[in-house]
């Protein structure tokens, strides 16, 4: 600790005389009272240790390991799939059964098929998502709270009670065995309006959207200027999200859609079709429906695991 003098004029007991005296005052250490309520560790870079780099190695292997398998089986012929113990090491039948499993199941229209399906479902889940997320965010009309319930009300309806309706109505609409069929259901998920809505509670200050109403914007303007900067990160994540399960998704394409048109899932189930199931071949088509979703990770990874840490930190 320190001490500093301050003079302090005091009168005496004289008329017209003044007296200095010194107060003295104590301060922290090198003058810098905000050090005495800065936490020890902060501004300080935290390293990994060995056991977290090991751990994580684990992790990393046990989850590239099904990929890893699906390679290896895809290269080798039936018969060696089905030994005991099973192939290790990939073998030399992979492009063969590639392209042999590319012309079977017909993957070049149903990757193009899922790429549309996917791609449109993921778009319009992100645009409406945000839209609703930031009506039920900072927007005050009657029934909102109603309205947000009903929504999450419909998380808890497992959708296969309403497969017969819903395909009666894409009957009537004239969309059997077409794509429409498929996009039209689900260009919207209670999930990500539940989503968006929690992250722009916290994300979006009120002020903001005040500052904008001052200005004379409306609704669609804040939008348009405020609301879309500041959501991009759980928006790239959504859409991910989406994306891939709209490319991944059996269930209903199955239903409402044949194999003249089908999406990917769709239309590897044309590998198990006969008497005796070629898993090597089986196992070629389920590699190249992922490698689609692999290829967009590696070019859009970084992006979407910085919008995730990004949305964590401002959460």
């Amino acid at each position: 600790m320190t001490t500093d003098s301050i003079p302090v004029e005091t009168a005496d007991a004289r008329p017209g005389t003044v007296q200095k005296k010194t107060r003295k005052t104590t301060s922290p250490p090198g003058g810098r009272s905000r050090q005495l309520f800065r936490h020890p560790g902060a501004g300080r870079q935290h390293h990994a240790g060995p056991v977290a780099y090991i751990l994580l190695g684990i992790a990393a292997l046990f989850s590239l390991f099904p990929l890893y398998w699906t390679m290896v089986a895809a290269s080798t012929d039936n018969t060696r799939v089905t030994q005991t113990p099973p192939p290790f090491l990939p073998g030399p039948h992979l492009l063969d059964n590639l392209g042999k499993a590319w012309q079977d199941a017909a993957l070049g229209k149903a990757m193009l098929n899922s790429l549309i399906v996917a791609g449109v479902i993921a778009l319009s889940t992100v645009l409406f998502a945000t839209l609703a997320g930031f009506a039920f965010a900072k927007l005050r009309f009657k029934g909102r709270n109603i309205l947000l319930m009903l929504v999450i009300g419909t998380m808890m309806v497992p959708p296969q009670l309403g497969v017969v309706p819903l395909f009666m109505m894409m009957t009537e609409l004239g969309w059997g065995q077409q794509l429409p069929a498929v996009i039209f259901p689900t260009l919207v998920s209670a999930v990500g309006v539940f989503f968006m809505r929690q992250y722009l509670s916290e994300a979006l200050p009120d002020e903001l959207v005040e500052a904008g109403r001052v200005d004379g914007a409306h609704s669609l303007r804040i939008f348009w200027s405020i609301v879309l900067p500041i959501a991009r990160a759980p928006m790239a994540v959504l859409f991910m999200i989406t994306f891939v399960h709209a490319w991944n998704d059996f269930f209903w394409p199955f239903i409402v859609l044949d194999m003249s048109n089908p999406t990917v899932p769709v239309a590897l189930t044309q590998l198990s079709a006969g008497y005796v199931r070629d898993q090597s071949l089986i196992m070629a088509g389920a590699l190249l429906g992922t490698l689609p979703l692999l290829a967009m990770f590696i070019v859009f990874g970084r992006q979407i695991v910085g919008g995730i840490m990004q949305g964590a930190v401002k959460g």
